[in-house]
C-alpha cells in the first residue's frame, strides 16, 4: 500500500492540475466509488481544482464549489496524467485550462481496494486521524507514546496515533532508532522516544526526497518510479546482513504484519 512518502510524491506530481477545469468525470468500476458515481460526475463536471493536498494517506482535491474530491489509493491504486486509459483504468477525469503533459487524469487500480468520494466537508474518519508525523513535536509524540501500553510497531501503524505511517517506514524508523518492534510504547525512555521521533522524521523526509519506494505497483502521476527502496536497511531484507553489525535480518509477524528487524541492534 502506498504510504505517506508515496502519496506525498503523487500529490507533488499532480500540482500542475491546480487551476484546471474538470470537463468530464467517468467511472468504469462501481466498487471504487463511495456514494453515487453519477452524483460525483455531475458535481465534478465544470468544477475547477482550487487546491490539492495530502491528509495521511488520502489525497484531497478542493473544488471551486467548496466540495472535496477524496482519493485513497488502496493497495494498487495509481493516479496518472495520461491520455491513454489502460486495462485497469477505473475512473477518468478530462481536464482543460493548463499546460499539462496530458489532458486527462486516470485512476488505475488492479485490485480495486482504493476509493474515490465526493464530500461537503472532511468525513469523520479523516477528522479522527492522528497528527502528521512530519509535523508532530517531540513533546507531543512522547506524550502520546506514554499513553499507550501497546507494542510500538502496531501503535505507529495506528492511523489515529499518527497518520500516514505504514509497514515500510515503521520498520525502517524502528531500525534507525534501535528499538525492537515489540517494545512497549509507554515504557520507552525519553532518550529512546527521541531517537524514534527523529528517525521517523528522517526516514520519511528522505523517502519523499527520493520519490518513495517502488516495490510493487507504485509510480507517481507521470509514471515515474521512486528509488528509496534502494536505501531500505531492513524492510524485505530477511537473511541479509544488518548494515550496522552484520547479524542476519529477521522477519516475524507483529499484529499480523510482516516485520523486519535486527535481533542484535534492536533488542527488547
Amino acid at each position: 500500500m502506498p504510504e505517506l512518502p508515496e502519496v506525498e510524491t503523487v500529490v507533488r506530481s499532480l500540482k500542475p492540475i491546480i487551476g484546471c477545469r474538470i470537463e468530464e468525470a467517468r467511472f468504469f468500476a462501481r466498487r471504487i466509488v463511495i456514494g453515487s458515481p453519477q452524483r460525483i460526475a455531475a458535481h465534478a463536471q465544470g468544477a475547477i481544482v482550487r487546491g490539492l493536498s495530502r491528509m495521511g494517506k488520502h489525497i484531497v482535491l478542493e473544488l471551486d464549489s467548496g466540495l472535496l474530491l477524496l482519493i485513497h489509493l488502496g493497495m494498487t491504486g495509481k493516479l496518472l496524467l495520461t491520455d491513454t486509459p489502460g486495462p485497469y483504468t477505473r475512473a477518468r477525469f478530462a481536464l482543460s485550462g493548463a499546460a499539462l503533459s496530458s489532458n486527462s487524469l486516470c485512476y488505475d487500480d488492479i485490485r480495486m481496494f482504493g476509493r474515490i468520494e465526493l464530500a461537503d466537508t472532511l468525513p469523520a474518519r479523516l477528522r479522527r486521524l492522528g497528527p502528521e508525523p512530519l509535523a508532530i513535536s517531540f513533546d507531543e509524540f512522547l506524550k502520546r507514546l506514554h499513553m499507550h501500553r501497546s507494542q510500538v510497531k502496531p501503535l505507529l501503524l495506528n492511523q489515529s496515533f499518527v497518520r500516514g505511517m505504514g509497514n515500510i517506514y515503521t520498520d525502517e524508523a524502528l531500525f534507525r532508532a534501535r528499538i525492537h518492534p515489540c517494545a512497549i510504547a509507554s515504557r520507552l525512555s525519553c532518550e529512546r522516544a527521541r531517537r524514534l521521533h527523529q528517525a521517523m522524521v528522517e526516514v520519511l523526509t528522505l523517502a519523499i526526497e527520493r520519490g518513495g519506494s517502488s516495490i510493487s505497483d507504485y509510480v507517481d502521476a507521470d509514471g515515474r518510479k521512486g528509488w528509496f527502496q534502494l536505501s531500505h536497511q531492513v524492510y524485505q531484507k530477511t537473511g541479509e546482513p544488518c548494515p550496522r553489525c552484520s547479524t542476519p535480518i529477521r522477519r516475524m509477524l507483529v499484529a499480523q504484519r510482516g516485520t523486519h528487524y535486527c535481533p542484535k541492534c534492536q533488542r527488547r
